[in-house]
């Protein structure tokens, strides 16, 4: 296996300078963290597609041998006028300040995202020219959201992962994106095989916004598309946890140690580490510290606030207005506070290096780390790394992404100075014990998943789950499969055969009234009945009492309700597990106001679920508020036993744990059986088909992908082979002989 990793930009900037390639680190969390999980694997094979910072170069041959042979890189070439229209265009004028919550500063610009579809095709086709046939795709970032479907085209069978290193906003926010555009944007990324986000809360807020605009709703992640199968999942990104423990030991870190000692002599120390951006709260970090200043004069002289920001998007006239007010604020505090024996706040504007980074953190009382909105923040992990000696607090935005997995910080709201101000306070007069508790608790954590783990997780399930999917799509059953099928059937000792109802053995009605079987189904039934060594299971959503009426005097196993209910040949209905239905009255209220909005649909009630029926609905109408009310119930079911299942033309809510295939499994586990099979047509049946072992026959009814092993077009031909399979044509010239042979002289009914 070789892993492709494509990024907006290479670990490494090239430049020419008088005809010589200069090579510089690339800085940034993304470039950081894939480069040491490279460094703490090296024997994977990999190659690193990206742009390389320029698009100007005398000799791009040479470029091209100089970074496949250093760096194991290959560049992706734009010229200058499109990489900054690109870069500082659609990504980082729209989905940068969208996605971070900053409409207000989000521009629409249809030339802008024409040039992203442009140079995300780009990349697309860089990626083609490199592929081999053992290769994995990993993809990253925001700035090439469509290349997955893109690359799907040239190559369908790639294994492809994307992440997201930025968070993925709600649907409230994502819905702002013209309509077209943001439809393009998650069908570009569903063409992916896993899509990783750095929290649950980014992975359910893509789940919603898949669900409200593309309609798809997912099962336990994963996202049927009709074609193929997608999954998203979480991964929180971790670091090198050894690289910044370890760095206090260094000679250089060492040095620089000192040398910040020499500076700071016995102050504490506040440390402020990040890119300049609007999205980083550095303003509120500044204002909040001011205000510390201003409430607590005991503290004044003894603390400074050491400021690094590292230039960003320095052409943007956003960020140079961003610049001027920190720099008037950073004035402003110094100048009310300070005097000439003591600079409250050391201001730095430039990139440091790693060992002076880890002396900063090692040194460091605080860290305050208060974005308004950030993906991940590494800054938080690597400053709880590098506590060699466990002290020092963290001050900790809840609106970073590390929050989840740092709960021992201190953690605030970096809208409110107040907060932060009284964190301060309490970081800097933490006792030595409490603050070792702390910091101990989250190493544990950073330790255990580190950068390592979380690429190794992914690319992991990233495997895991293109072998389960390669089992979604059907084969006819006919020829060979077919001849198969009958032998196994005929020559089988013991036999169980799970049979869905509506859709499967009787065309869908208007109504579940008027589904009731015909002639066919009834002679199919009296025949299962009677077939020796055969375990019919009928297997369904229905309600008990349709069941019960229609199908009780057979000598059939019933399950009702999608396996709340069984019943068993010569026993009573009894429930396999014991469910509660408390939750029908809240759920029925909200489905009886979406029934009324929706002209031709109608609820039907069963023992513990409730199912709203629009089959006889209009599709145009139907379609949109559909997707509304299973986005409003998913809200709702996620904080009760109860979910969501979407049949033909019908959403039933219905008790959680419960479904087809568990029923099926402990059916399979009372006998050994040496013929299995089992036919259903529609999502509720996917279930009953992964349940089913490797040696069973599984029939799916219809044209849609699933996880059944073969298909066949319609009810009819179901009916028509176990037709054959049981015999139903002799027995009725059985029973006709059996009549005539009843009655004297032959005389007829």
């Amino acid at each position: 296996m070789r892993l492709l990793i494509v990024s907006n930009r290479l670990p490494v900037t090239v430049a020419e300078e008088n005809g010589a390639l200069v090579f510089n680190a690339s800085s940034g969390g993304l470039v950081s963290g894939l480069s040491a999980y490279l460094d703490v694997q090296p024997d994977i094979e990999h190659l690193w597609l990206g742009w390389p910072g320029s698009g100007s170069f005398s000799d791009e041959n040479r470029l091209r041998e100089e970074l496949r042979a250093r760096y194991r890189a290959v560049p992706v070439l734009l010229d200058d006028a499109t990489a900054d229209s690109f870069y500082n265009g659609f990504c980082n004028n729209t989905i940068w300040p969208l996605f971070h919550y900053f409409p207000s500063l989000t521009v629409y610009d249809e030339a802008m995202w024409e040039i992203y579809k442009r140079v995300n095709a780009v990349f697309a086709g860089a990626i083609a020219a490199e592929l081999r046939p053992d290769d994995v795709l990993w993809l990253h970032d925001y700035h090439l959201m469509l290349v997955p479907g893109l690359v799907r085209k040239k190559a369908p069978g790639l294994p492809i992962g994307f992440f997201l290193h930025i968070p993925f906003p709600s649907y409230e926010n994502f819905r702002l994106l013209p309509r077209g555009w943001g439809r393009e944007l998650l069908h570009g990324l569903l063409e992916a095989d896993l899509i990783g986000f750095h929290t649950p809360d980014y992975t359910q807020y893509f789940f919603r916004c898949v669900l409200r605009i593309l309609g798809l709703n997912h099962n336990l992640g994963v996202i049927a598309l009709g074609h193929r199968l997608a999954k998203a999942e979480t991964f929180p990104m971790g670091i090198d946890f050894d690289k910044y423990y370890d760095a206090v030991d260094s000679r250089e870190v060492k040095k620089e140690t000192a040398s910040f000692r020499r500076q700071v002599g016995d102050l504490r120390v506040v440390f402020s580490v990040d890119r300049q951006d609007y999205s980083k709260g550095i303003l509120n970090r500044l204002e909040g510290y001011e205000l510390f200043l201003k409430n607590n004069p005991a503290w004044r002289h003894k603390v400074v606030l050491f400021m690094i920001i590292v230039p960003s998007r320095t052409e943007v006239d956003q960020y140079q207005k961003a610049r001027e007010v920190i720099n008037q604020t950073i004035g402003r505090i110094n100048g009310d506070f300070g005097d000439l024996h003591w600079t409250p706040v050391v201001f730095q504007y430039k990139a440091i290096s790693f060992e002076q980074l880890a002396a900063l953190y090692n040194v460091s009382d605080a860290g305050l780390v208060t974005p308004l909105r950030d993906g991940m923040n590494l800054v938080a992990k690597e400053y709880v790394a590098s506590q060699h000696e466990k002290r020092g607090v963290l001050i900790l935005s809840e609106m970073a992404g590390a929050a989840m997995e740092l709960g021992e910080a201190l953690l605030i709201n970096p809208n409110h100075r107040e907060e932060i101000a009284d964190a301060i306070k309490t970081a800097l007069e933490m006792p030595p014990s409490e603050q070792a508790r702390r910091v101990e608790a989250m190493q544990v954590r950073l330790r255990k998943y580190d950068v390592k783990k979380w690429a190794g997780d992914f690319l992991e399930e990233l495997e895991r789950f293109r072998e389960e999917a390669s089992r979604y799509g059907t084969t006819p059953l006919e020829g060979l499969p077919l001849e198969r099928l009958r032998d196994c059937f005929a020559s089988a000792r013991n036999r169980i055969v799970f049979l869905d109802y509506d859709g499967t053995l009787v065309p869908f009605a208007r109504t579940p009234g008027e589904a009731a079987p015909g002639r066919k189904v009834i002679r199919l039934f009296r025949a299962f009945s009677e077939a020796p060594n055969v375990t019919p299971v009928l297997i369904s959503g229905r309600n008990r009492e349709d069941l019960d009426r229609w199908y009780g005097r057979f000598g059939v196993t019933l399950v009702a309700e999608h396996g709340v209910w069984m019943k068993e040949p010569g026993s009573d209905w009894r429930m396999p597990r014991i469910l509660n239905n408390k939750w029908k009255p809240v759920i029925r209220r909200m489905l009886e106001r979406y029934r009324d909005l929706l002209p031709g649909s109608f609820i039907e009630e069963k023992a513990y679920s409730l199912a709203w029926h629009f089959r006889n609905s209009d599709p145009s109408v139907s379609g949109p508020r559909v997707k509304e009310f299973v986005d409003d119930l998913v809200q709702y079911t996620a904080r009760n036993e109860i979910e969501v299942l979407m049949g033909h033309s019908v959403a039933e809510v219905k008790c959680s744990g419960v479904n087809k295939g568990m029923t099926a499994r402990a059916l399979l586990a009372a006998s050994d059986y040496d013929f299995i099979m089992a036919a259903g047509d529609d999502e509720t049946d996917e279930a009953l088909f992964q349940a089913m072992p490797p040696e069973a026959f599984s029939i799916k009814i219809g044209s849609k992908k699933s996880f059944a092993d073969y298909s066949l077009s319609s009810s009819a031909e179901l009916v028509a082979l176990l037709e054959e399979l049981f015999d139903v044509q002799k027995g009725i010239i059985d029973s006709v002989i059996g009549l005539f042979r009843r009655k004297p002289n032959g005389a007829r009914r």
